[in-house]
């Protein structure tokens, strides 16, 4: 039952924030918001079982899908979203499903989480296959379209996660790993875009911020595969270029401007390599630097 959520609970702290002070009231917002991080801390052991899963099957080709409706959908369109640009991840890889499809990103489209076959028909396009991930998220851990789309997802062999703020979400049968920080009731009873949205943003930051480090997209704490797209990211680039290969910034805008790419500008510069042999040296590691750097440290 709906009424039984820890979301929909009244939460005391907050049962006379109509009655105080704006600071008072902001007061009570952040404090109740301070809870969230270590909620999310108490769920890392299956946040890690949820990447190392998601790694392996990454790794092989696989695709990582989310799935949500409502705040639960924009956060996962946000989150897949800023890959990309940030990771030099092609399009595709990471794909991000909301009820009621690109409109509901900007405006509610009532009744769309209530239509779990609309899940099915959303990801029956996509073909999956053992080697692909869906991720459900939905604070109260029972939304139908996210139900659906897991459901669906283990007939197909897939493996299957689930981010909610319930213990004792639906969404458990249909799950691999469940990720299920305890925020507590809401400070607006029901208003899951508060502390839930929080824990779900954190969450959903955690798992492909760790995602593409298993990937070899960042070196150090570097995101060595950003991409050359603005101003800002191309002064971002030469930082890290004339950092990691002990250089100037002029050396390193040279090297950068003719490669097109940090890992390769730092191959060139660090292994003393043409264009085409950084090229071929990065492909022959999978495209992640820090192994490329240790094959032409070893002369291979």
């Amino acid at each position: 039952m709906i009424e039984k959520l820890p979301s929909e609970q009244r939460n005391p702290a907050s049962e006379r924030i109509d009655a105080v002070s704006t600071k008072e009231m902001l007061e009570i917002i952040n404090r109740e918001d301070a809870g969230v991080a270590a909620a999310v801390e108490a769920e890392i052991p299956r946040i890690a079982d949820a990447v190392d899963a998601i790694a392996e099957r990454f790794a092989a080709g696989g695709r990582l899908f989310y799935v949500g409706a409502g705040t639960s959908g924009r956060l996962a369109v946000l989150d897949a979203a800023e890959l990309p640009p940030t990771y030099g991840l092609e399009p595709g890889r990471v794909i991000a499903l909301i009820a009621g499809g690109a409109e509901a990103v900007v405006r509610s489209v009532e009744g769309a989480e209530d239509d779990e076959s609309g899940a099915i028909e959303d990801l029956s396009p996509f073909d999956l296959t053992s080697a692909d991930c869906v991720i459900g998220i939905a604070a109260s851990g029972r939304t139908p379209y996210v139900v659906g789309a897991l459901r669906f997802a283990q007939g197909q062999g897939a493996w299957t996660g689930a981010v909610t703020t319930n213990p004792k979400a639906l969404l458990r049968q249909f799950s691999d790993v469940v990720i299920a920080p305890a925020v507590g009731p809401e400070v607006i009873t029901g208003s899951t875009r508060m502390k839930s949205g929080t824990a779900q943003k954190l969450v959903l930051n955690m798992i492909s911020t760790a995602l593409m480090v298993r990937m070899g997209c960042v070196l150090g704490n570097r995101m060595v595969n950003v991409q050359l797209t603005n101003e800002k990211l191309w002064d971002r680039a030469e930082r890290i270029v004339a950092e990691i290969a002990g250089v100037d910034r002029s050396a390193a805008a040279q090297s950068l401007k003719k490669a097109g790419d940090v890992r390769i500008a730092v191959l060139m510069l660090t292994a003393h390599l043409e264009l085409e042999e950084a090229k071929t040296l990065l492909n022959a590691n999978r495209g992640i630097l820090r192994a490329a750097l240790a094959a032409a440290e070893k002369g291979t």
